[in-house]
């Protein structure tokens, strides 16, 4: 008569393996940011973010931010108004942007956002910065002096087109 096989004494451990509905891909500002932009969403079929709406709201979030983030935000606001007056400012993915006809041109990712070491002035594909075959969409923004505002005023003057 064969021996009885008995039960191992431990029962192995099963292997996490990442879910395919998505839990735990993005982290915690990801998850956040697109929290956000549901919010953003809801308050865009409400039509409160139409007409000066959008700009309260952008200066709202500007200056909610830390140092130096608020004082490259307020800069680049005052910037990006003054250099296309047609944008119009509203928040996407819970940052400041600007856009034309509903779609976002540029925007302004603060450092802190992402606990990045730097923030960003971004440009969407609806910016018309093209040059060639390869371009740049997003430019690093530790502090804006003088001599940098007259590149700034150019790439979006040439992004609205």
């Amino acid at each position: 008569m064969p021996k009885k096989k008995s039960a191992p004494a431990h029962k192995p451990k099963a292997v996490k393996r990442p879910s395919s509905t998505g839990a735990n891909v993005f982290n915690a500002e990801e998850r956040a940011a697109m929290r956000d932009r549901v919010q953003e969403v809801k308050a865009e079929r409400a039509g409160q973010t139409t007409g000066q709406g959008g700009n309260a709201l952008v200066l709202d979030k500007i200056g909610a931010m830390a140092e130096p983030d608020r004082a490259l935000g307020r800069k680049l606001h005052d910037l990006i108004m003054a250099s296309a007056p047609n944008l119009t400012p509203r928040l996407w993915y819970g940052m400041p942007s600007y856009a034309r006809d509903g779609d976002v041109v540029c925007f302004f990712q603060p450092a802190q956002r992402f606990k990045t070491r730097y923030a960003t002035l971004g440009f969407s594909d609806k910016a018309k910065l093209d040059d060639g075959n390869v371009w740049a969409t997003g430019f690093a923004v530790r502090q804006l002096t003088a001599a940098d505002e007259p590149r700034i005023v150019a790439l979006i003057k040439k992004a609205v087109g």
